[in-house]
This record gives C-alpha cells, sequence and structure tokens, in this order.
C-alpha cells in the first residue's frame, strides 16, 4: 500500500461477543485493509478496533462496521463506566504513511457524510476536522452522554454537522474527525475508592490544569474492585507516558495508595514506549536505529 491511514474507531459494545465479531467483520477479508487489533472491556462495556488500510479502502470499511453497529447496538439499554453517547461512539483517522492530516480530514468528512446518509445517525465533527473551536475536544461534544443528548441538540450550538437534528433512536450520536497519534493508557490503582482515582485524573488532565496533552477520568473496574486513572495521551512526543506515569504514583501517595499496574488499550507507537524504556533505565546517547526490529 502506498498510503497507510489508521482508524480506531469506538463501539459501544464489550459484553456481548458475537455482536463485537460481527462488527469486526467489516475489517476481514477486503482488499488493502487489515484488522490489526480490537479489544473489549466488560467495565467499560465498550470495544476499541484498531485498523489500517488505503485511505478509500478503510473508509469503506468503517462505513460498513458503523452500520452493523447501529444495526446491533441499542443505546436505550447501555451501561459502562466509559462515557458515550452512540453505537459508534467515535471514529478518528490518524496518517501513518505517504498521506496527510488533511487526507485524514477529508476521509474523515466523506465517512461522515455516508454515515448520516445511510444509518440517519448525526454526526459531529471533531479534533482536526472540527467546524468550530467548542467542538475540537471530544468531551465537549459528548458531554450530557446518550441520556443528554436529545435536549443538548436542540441548541443551536450543537447542531450535527451531518444528519437529522435529533439522536437516532437507538444508536444515538457519532463523532468523527482526523487527528494525531493517541495513545490510550491507563493506570490501575490498589484502591476501590473512585473519588481517589477522580481527584488524580483532576490534577492530570489539561483542561484543569494539567499536562497539555492529557485527557484522563477516573474508572472503577468492578471486576477487578480497583479504581483506574483512564487517560487519552493525545500528543506523546510532548507529553511522555512515563512522566504522567510518575505523576499518578505522587498524586496517589497523598491518600495512601499505590500503582498497581497499568496497560495500554489498542495499539501504540513504539517510541512511545522506547521514551519509557530510555527513562526508567537511565540509556545514555540511544537512538532508535538501535532497536533490532527498526534496523530490518
Amino acid at each position: 500500500m502506498d498510503q497507510i491511514m489508521e482508524c480506531i474507531p469506538n463501539f459501544s459494545e464489550g459484553r456481548d461477543l458475537e455482536k463485537v465479531e460481527k462488527i469486526a467483520g467489516a475489517f476481514r477479508a477486503k482488499e488493502r485493509v487489515k484488522l490489526l487489533d480490537y479489544s473489549t472491556d466488560k467495565d467499560h462495556n465498550r470495544c476499541v478496533i484498531t485498523a489500517v488500510g488505503e485511505p478509500e479502502a478503510l473508509r469503506d470499511a468503517v462505513i460498513e462496521a458503523v452500520g452493523t453497529a447501529t444495526a446491533l447496538i441499542d443505546m436505550t439499554r447501555h451501561d459502562g463506566q466509559h462515557p458515550r453517547m452512540g453505537a459508534t461512539d467515535v471514529v478518528p483517522f490518524v496518517p501513518v504513511r505517504g498521506c496527510t492530516l488533511d487526507d485524514a480530514d477529508r476521509i474523515a468528512k466523506e465517512t461522515a457524510a455516508a454515515i448520516a446518509e445511510r444509518f440517519g445517525v448525526p454526526v459531529f465533527l471533531y479534533e482536526k476536522s472540527a467546524t468550530a473551536p467548542h467542538r475540537e475536544n471530544l468531551a465537549n461534544i459528548r458531554k450530557g452522554q446518550f441520556e443528554g443528548m436529545m435536549e443538548k441538540m436542540k441548541d443551536p450550538m450543537w447542531r450535527p454537522d451531518f444528519g437529522p437534528d435529533t439522536i437516532h433512536p437507538t444508536a444515538g450520536v457519532t463523532a468523527v474527525g482526523a487527528r494525531m497519534p493517541l495513545v490510550a493508557f491507563n493506570i490501575n490503582l490498589n484502591t476501590s475508592d473512585l473519588r481517589i482515582a477522580d481527584e488524580i485524573a483532576h490534577h492530570i488532565r489539561y483542561i484543569n490544569g494539567g499536562f497539555r496533552f492529557v485527557k484522563s477520568m477516573g474508572v472503577l473496574l468492578e471486576d477487578r474492585n480497583i479504581a483506574q486513572v483512564s487517560i487519552n495521551m493525545t500528543d506523546y512526543t510532548k507529553t511522555s507516558l512515563y512522566r504522567v506515569f510518575e505523576t499518578v504514583k505522587m498524586e496517589a501517595q497523598r491518600w495512601g495508595v499505590n500503582v498497581i499496574g497499568s496497560e495500554i488499550i489498542g495499539l501504540t507507537p513504539m517510541a512511545a514506549l522506547v521514551d519509557c524504556a530510555e527513562y526508567y533505565l537511565r540509556i545514555e546517547n540511544f537512538r532508535q536505529d538501535q532497536i533490532l526490529e527498526t534496523r530490518l
């Protein structure tokens, strides 16, 4: 493939694996498209799919997946720890090779228009595709979630960019946009007190005066009975994972709580983890081309 674009659609289903398989099936056995990864979380009740491909072929596969999710997921019966507003909650397109952010923006808008026209789902454009500054941040669009979106969309400021002016009755609302690579990075605490995770998330996220490229929230993992600081690192080259990890450890100590682990959701750029290895191992004068796989 001369051009490679990535898409990481998030679907509001993490418990019914049969439905997840049907949605993921849209990316299988497609020319110029490759399904790289998909993961589910019962507490979040969410599935994250990672696929790459040539831009137009990837666009078509995403539209098919959204159609499947629209048919299978009923948001009136959905519950989970993660904020959500639609069966297909968010669809980010990311340039990888041979294409630009402008290319990703074009594909995002073509996808958004098709979702609205074919499935009757209203779509907001966000991040680099946003049509107004107040729509750039996904959290602003998603505020109110599925249950509050019908009332929210009565405000002219929150009319969708594509599709009807009210929610789809079972599939809700979707956000589509172009952005740079993001690392979904979660940190687990040895406490079941959600308030502690919420407080730590409040201190590290940009909107509250924390790190510029961090979005975060507290989540309770009910199956493990532990609290989690769930983080989106929107530019790991400017805010490193290890810096955020160490800050969470420090903040947790204020409550006598320890970090017991972390996780990466979906795929991540290798450089984000190499950066952490350099820091923790105190490697001097390290170069990316010293990595065997990179040299190959």
